[in-house]
């Protein structure tokens, strides 16, 4: 008897119940998720049909499922629209990539996933490793407000950044082999894809910054945030998280240790 009692308060602690989710996460009947449409490292939305699929529509739709609700995924331009989102209360979770500037005004789960940054220059540029690029007369050109924009304002000495208003991936070849930016920083996914498709230009090795993506709530609900990080640590061990990136064919992601 005692055994079974133990076994049931196992349970409990690492399945929460349904009911105790959807109160925290879903209180209006319907799981709404929100991402950044132009990041394939979260999730994609196809041209023809709609369809969202990626890790993060396969997380939110294993969660809802667990909840037993319906769920609705959103992709949104640019990071304040995903965290105003969020933060207003017109969707109950959202996906980014963690930065402490961002956890003031949204709440941050554990991260789900690693995915990493890096330059793409011109084939004939002398940039050859990422240490070549913090110098003097060296533009990089950067998505404003992107996790790797917020973390190079903090640590590059002499090179100058550039945003372009145009944020697309087109945009930054186009800057690329026109000369305005010698590299150009991003995930190491959208530049892959980017570079599949122009022999002129190249990815540099390695790792500029190791991004966190990592579901987020509005500030206050800390009883989401306990749920959802113990969700993460489930479907981690579950192998889920690692078939959800190889299905999605991304470049340079892997799922967040523990």
């Amino acid at each position: 008897m005692r055994l079974s009692v133990g076994i049931a308060l196992l349970v409990a602690v690492l399945f929460p119940a349904p009911q105790e989710m959807r109160q925290a996460l879903a209180p209006k009947g319907e799981l709404r998720a929100v991402f950044l449409a132009s990041n394939p490292v979260q999730a994609r939305i196809d041209s023809k049909t709609g369809e969202v699929s990626g890790p993060a529509a396969d997380i939110a739709r294993e969660l809802a499922s667990r909840m037993g609700v319906r769920v609705s995924i959103r992709g949104l331009d640019g990071v304040p629209a995903v965290m105003d989102a969020v933060a207003r209360g017109d969707a109950d979770i959202g996906f980014l990539a963690y930065d402490p500037t961002r956890a003031v005004q949204v709440g941050f789960t554990q991260p789900y996933s690693i995915g990493h940054n890096t330059y793409m220059v011109r084939g004939d540029s002398k940039i050859q490793a990422i240490d070549d690029t913090d110098r003097a007369g060296v533009r990089i050109g950067v998505g404003a407000g992107d996790a790797v924009d917020l973390h190079l304002t903090r640590t590059l000495k002499q090179a100058q950044i550039i945003r372009p208003s145009n944020r697309t991936m087109e945009e930054a070849l186009r800057l690329l082999l026109s000369g305005e930016v010698d590299a150009f920083a991003a995930n190491r996914q959208r530049l892959t894809e980017i570079a599949a498709q122009n022999s002129n230009v190249r990815l540099l090795p390695g790792s500029v910054l190791p991004v966190q993506q990592s579901i987020v709530v509005s500030k206050e609900n800390s009883a989401g945030i306990a749920l959802l990080n113990r969700f993460i640590d489930e479907i981690r061990s579950s192998g889920f998280l690692r078939e959800s990136i190889d299905r999605a064919k991304l470049a340079g992601v892997e799922p967040a240790p523990k």
